[in-house]
């Protein structure tokens, strides 16, 4: 275990490609941030813009349309590695063993199986709007500046996908950790308790997490 991070790791091929998936979470998590940031730098922009100059920065809107996919959808892979979503710990973790196991594994399995539909619906989505014979490839567009929408639907199938990678990464790790009773399984988030918890947002805070 890396510091208190709740993912084990050891030399297992499930470790190997859950760290290499890992680097890839780690990139669209980066991604996100710097999309937060850059609409932060757009309003002071914008609103220095018109304070100023009585001229707001144009089709602000329309770049954070843009923006929020990448906020919204990027990260929840990275996320979900670490089993930082919201999860009902107060009834799981009064189970152990094999039970514990198989819980997760249907709760993963129940995620798989919605983020798969997802993945479909999401991509459908964005073929409606990509078309190789229309200007910037795009039958739709943003109503200020005329943007090309089909790059913000194209993301969330991407991380979608991304996501589903990790919950079948997890689904294995879990079945594995059924079948063979183990106690520690690896590549998958394990339940910390209160004092672990705590170090590990006390590490965040310090950057070392």
């Amino acid at each position: 275990m890396a510091g208190h991070s709740p993912v084990l790791e050891d030399g297992s091929l499930l470790s190997r490609l859950d760290r290499k998936l890992l680097r890839l979470e780690r990139v669209f998590g980066l991604l996100s941030g710097l999309a937060v940031f850059s609409l932060m730098v757009l309003a002071v922009i914008s609103v220095g813009g018109r304070n100023l100059f009585n001229a707001p920065l144009p089709g602000y809107v329309d770049w954070i349309e843009q923006a929020m996919p990448l906020i919204a959808f990027m990260g929840i892979s990275f996320v979900q590695r670490d089993g930082g979503h919201i999860r009902m710990d107060i009834l799981i973790g009064q189970l152990r063993g094999r039970a514990l196991w198989a819980a997760e594994l249907i709760s993963v399995l129940m995620m798989l199986a919605l983020m798969l539909a997802l993945v479909w619906g999401s991509w459908a989505h964005f073929q409606r709007s990509f078309d190789f014979a229309a200007p910037w490839w795009s039958r739709d567009s943003s109503i200020d500046i005329g943007l090309p929408i089909w790059p913000a639907k194209l993301l969330a199938p991407v991380a979608f996908s991304v996501l589903c990678l990790r919950l079948c990464l997890q689904a294995f790790g879990y079945g594995r950790a059924m079948v063979l009773g183990l106690r520690n399984p690896v590549a998958v988030p394990l339940i910390q308790n209160t004092a672990d918890q705590a170090a590990a947002e006390a590490e965040q805070l310090d950057g070392r997490g």
